[in-house]
């Protein structure tokens, strides 16, 4: 506490494994903690109210859903895991809006409770990181646009394509001929038959 401060400590302990499993103590876990948190201190430099993004938006609500569902389960492992992935996406964006940042501050604030204040006070945002109401999933931002698509021939997987939700069966058939690995593995037999399935996989049978 007195090297890391209490909010590493805390967070460190959480993010070292699910509870039930016995882990070893590793200071080198403790430091890559304090980096995560240093992270999440120098974004403040980022916000700008007039920024936009909505990739980040949409990461943003995929991380609250999967924190609603880690936390329920007592997985705090990998709630912190999400939030790290979400301050690495933000780090790399030259500007983030101060509705993406308090998000993740709201977010944190349960795991990281003093930084967190710390910074909505520098904010001047109002009242106290800690009442305020935790953000509610848009499940329309959480949609995924394309899928994996599995290529199949004689039931094998031989490659996978990415494509458009819902894709129709021709639209898929037609993609799916045209990559170098199933041109490669079908040659010059013929396509006898073929079933798919909705965005799960094609199979061609030859």
């Amino acid at each position: 506490v007195e090297e890391y401060g209490a909010d590493t400590l805390r967070l460190y302990e959480m993010f070292m494994g699910p509870f039930e499993q016995a882990i070893a103590w590793d200071t080198k876990g403790v430091k890559g903690i304090r980096k995560f948190l240093d992270k999440v201190w120098r974004l403040k430099n980022k916000v700008e109210d007039k920024a936009k993004n909505k990739e980040l938006e949409s990461l943003i609500h995929k991380t609250i859903e999967k924190i609603d569902k880690d936390v329920y389960s007592l997985k705090f492992n990998t709630a912190v895991s999400v939030l790290m992935v979400l301050a690495n996406q933000m780090e790399k964006e030259e500007k983030i809006s101060l509705d993406h940042y308090s998000k993740l501050l709201i977010l944190l604030n349960p795991f990281a409770p003093f930084i967190t204040e710390e910074i909505w006070e520098q904010l001047k945002l109002p009242q106290m990181c800690y009442n305020q109401s935790k953000p509610k999933v848009n499940k329309k931002l959480i949609k995924e646009k394309t899928i994996s698509l599995i290529v199949q021939i004689n039931g094998k997987v031989r490659d996978r394509v990415e494509v458009d939700i819902d894709v129709t069966e021709k639209e898929a058939k037609e993609l799916a001929l045209k990559q170098e690995k199933v041109k490669k593995w079908i040659g010059k037999k013929k396509v006898k038959k073929t079933i798919f399935v909705p965005n799960r996989l094609i199979n061609f049978v030859i």
